[in-house]
């Protein structure tokens, strides 16, 4: 079961729940009143409230009918807001939004591209632009929220990124020479940040083959969530069971890096190749 990890105090899923409340009391209505009224159950409206699961569209549509007056779209604008901040899908906004920001150390294994944190522009668009049924529009916005993303390693106190990546991903073409220069050349350049250590990993290792995934170890005792890719819909979760196999996953990929300094010879050959 996936288990939304309890957002940021700002969060604009934080402020969807307050206001949802809020209006709810003044209203006089009960959460299994509001629940009726909505089609739903009264467990979810208490998620909802708490922030501990993310709306729907139907949901703030639902919510603007029963709390707005003279069309009001509150409850709809708040919700694109919260979609538009992500730049991605829906299901991936809780992480870029509510984990990596205050993640104290993120592990990240890569079998087969460059992580998305440390991706240059350029990488990035092209990704995103052979992706099907790209638009120019989605892709810039894509492109732009992957960049902000880039923000975290930019604090005073970034956590500590612990990168994992396949050898073969540092001679997969993508966007042609000049593309793959300037990207292993910013791996080069992250990896001197105090806060970032890339490790390059064995081609016969056959431990990551089942897909990315990237851990944060979250402050005050809050539990580690993590994000499994998957060809149709990632995964975040903080469920104890898929956090401890992930885990133990990430350490067997680890037992086939490369020292950093070995790594990072490697990484400088293969961009002195893209000629």
């Amino acid at each position: 079961m996936s288990v939304e990890p309890f957002p940021s105090p700002d969060s604009p899923r934080v402020r969807f729940g307050a206001e949802m409340r809020r209006l709810r009391e003044a209203a006089q209505l009960s959460q299994a009143a509001v629940a009726s009224r909505l089609g739903c159950t009264q467990t979810q409206i208490s998620r909802l409230e708490a922030a501990t699961r993310t709306p729907s569209k139907s949901d703030a549509e639902r919510l603007d009918r029963l709390f707005g007056s003279d069309g009001s779209t509150y409850f709809i604008r708040l919700y694109r807001h919260i979609v538009a901040r992500s730049g991605g899908p829906i299901w991936f906004r809780n992480w870029v939004e509510e984990i990596e920001p205050t993640a104290l150390v993120l592990r990240s294994w890569d079998p087969l591209l460059v992580p998305g944190l440390l991706q240059t522009e350029s990488y990035a668009r092209h990704l995103f632009s052979r992706g099907p049924r790209a638009t120019p529009e989605e892709v810039e916005k894509q492109v732009e929220a992957r960049m902000r993303r880039r923000g975290i390693l930019d604090r005073e106190d970034p956590p500590l990124v612990l990168v994992l990546i396949d050898a073969g991903v540092l001679r997969r073409r993508v966007g042609g020479p000049q593309v793959m220069r300037e990207q292993l050349g910013y791996l080069l350049e992250a990896a001197e940040r105090p806060a970032v250590t890339i490790q390059v990993v064995d081609p016969d290792c056959l431990a990551g083959m089942a897909g990315a995934f990237m851990i944060a170890e979250l402050p005050n005792g809050q539990a580690d969530t993590i994000h499994a890719d998957s060809p149709v819909q990632g995964q975040i979760t903080s469920d104890r069971e898929f956090v401890l196999s992930i885990r133990n996953r990430y350490e067997a990929v680890r037992a086939w890096a490369y020292p950093e300094h070995v790594s990072l010879k490697m990484i400088e050959e293969v961009r002195r190749e893209w000629t």
